[in-house]
């Protein structure tokens, strides 16, 4: 057997599995809630700085698309410098980030948002090799408990945003800038892993003579990518634009930010029963269309139905749910071995972010130009029916070669 296949005799890390699950938990915690704990104090925000309507959307649109553009360069990095250094150094920017942001300054405001995009991408990459290589028999379980703590903190920040930011006299700067302790929680729980992250000689050269595929030039890459990239755009999408479209339909803002979390929180039941899932089934192909069909139905309900928008949020919050999960478990499933399952991540996060990134853009511009809320939402609902097609493709029991 291969040193890549007993991975638990060779890798330090995980000498204590419950140490590493905690890391990686840990780390897994700060890959969405800087970003939700944003959307509904973003008012706060725009009226702190004088920030117009336009300027305030690149609060929303500079993570995402920094998510894109770095995907790549972060496997590379992972690949080259090792994954324990390359995440420690993820979790150091995203602490760094999230004190710049709250330091009072519209410079600071700006710059913080870069630096923790940056150290996002770079956790947002690395988490599922990480997983491959220590834990290849146990993958489903761990990008289970990885999908379900981001559901947690992301739908948490959410929630509390508004809430936190009426609590004194901080306002928006504790609903924010309390995201900034579990990155540095993370930042020192990585540390003794720093100076053991030397792979063993054999794994290097296994990995030297490894000659799999590039995901770039292959279709079931690009398959595993469009379906990372199609439920990403509606679930980034929704984040940002269903609180005015709530309101529109007669919800206050904090009725919004519930629905929300709500949103967010049910998605935590479908991580769950996703993973279990993954764990008993081969093929992914059932699992991938019925939360894509989850996510349509959860649309049109909002389309045709908008006041009974909490039950269409819960059917479409499964949806998002089994989709991510299912989404990352195909990163490692469709590779052979941890670099390639890391090329694409890469690849998939290059591509599904930089489609997430421009669709609530274009949905506002949509929204903007029709003068009403049936368009855009027609535009999210095509992108959900490509997404039924997509999925059962990506979801063949194969894996690139």
């Amino acid at each position: 057997m291969s040193q890549l296949q007993t991975p638990l005799v060779q890798s330090p890390i995980v000498s204590n599995s419950g140490c590493f699950l905690f890391i990686v938990l840990l780390t897994a915690a700060n890959l969405r809630a800087p970003i939700t704990a944003v959307g509904p104090v973003l008012d706060n925000i725009r009226d702190t700085f004088g920030l117009s309507a336009s300027a305030a959307g690149w609060l929303n649109f500079i993570p995402l698309i920094m998510f894109a553009a770095l995907a790549p360069a972060a496997s590379w990095l992972g690949n080259r410098a090792g994954l324990e250094k390359s995440l420690w150094g993820g979790v150091c920017l995203i602490t760094l980030g999230s004190l710049l942001r709250i330091s009072g300054s519209e410079a600071g405001l700006w710059s913080g948002t870069l630096i923790l995009s940056i150290g996002i991408a770079v956790a947002n990459v690395l988490l599922p090799p990480l997983i491959k290589r220590d834990f290849k028999n146990h993958t489903a379980k761990y990008i289970g408990l990885y999908a379900s703590t981001m559901s947690i903190t992301a739908s948490l920040a959410s929630g509390i945003a508004v809430p936190l930011a009426r609590v004194g006299n901080a306002g928006w700067f504790l609903s924010v800038g309390i995201w900034a302790t579990l990155p540095l929680i993370a930042a020192i729980a990585w540390l003794p892993q720093l100076k053991r992250t030397k792979l063993p000689a054999a794994n290097i050269k296994i990995r030297e003579k490894s000659r799999l595929k590039n995901p770039w030039r292959s279709a079931l890459g690009w398959q595993v990518s469009l379906f990372m990239a199609l439920h990403s755009m509606v679930f980034y999408t929704l984040i940002d634009w269903f609180t005015p479209f709530a309101q529109a339909k007669g919800f206050s803002q904090m009725a919004a930010g519930w629905l929300l979390f709500v949103y967010q929180a049910i998605a935590i039941i479908a991580n769950l029963i996703c993973m279990l899932a993954l764990k008993k089934y081969q093929d992914q192909r059932p699992i991938g269309f019925i939360a894509s069909l989850a996510i349509f139905v959860g649309l049109l309900g909002l389309l045709l139905a908008p006041s009974l928008a909490l039950a269409w949020l819960i059917i479409a919050g499964l949806g998002a749910g089994a989709a991510m999960v299912t989404c990352l478990s195909l990163f490692n499933l469709r590779a052979g071995d941890h670099a390639q399952a890391s090329h694409l991540s890469g690849m998939a996060q290059c591509v599904g972010y930089g489609l997430a990134a421009v669709g609530p853009l274009f949905f506002g511009i949509l929204h903007e130009h029709s003068g009403n809320w049936s368009v855009p939402l027609l535009m999210l609902l095509a992108m959900s029916m490509l997404q039924l097609i997509i999925a059962p493709l990506a979801g063949r029991n194969k894996q690139i070669g």
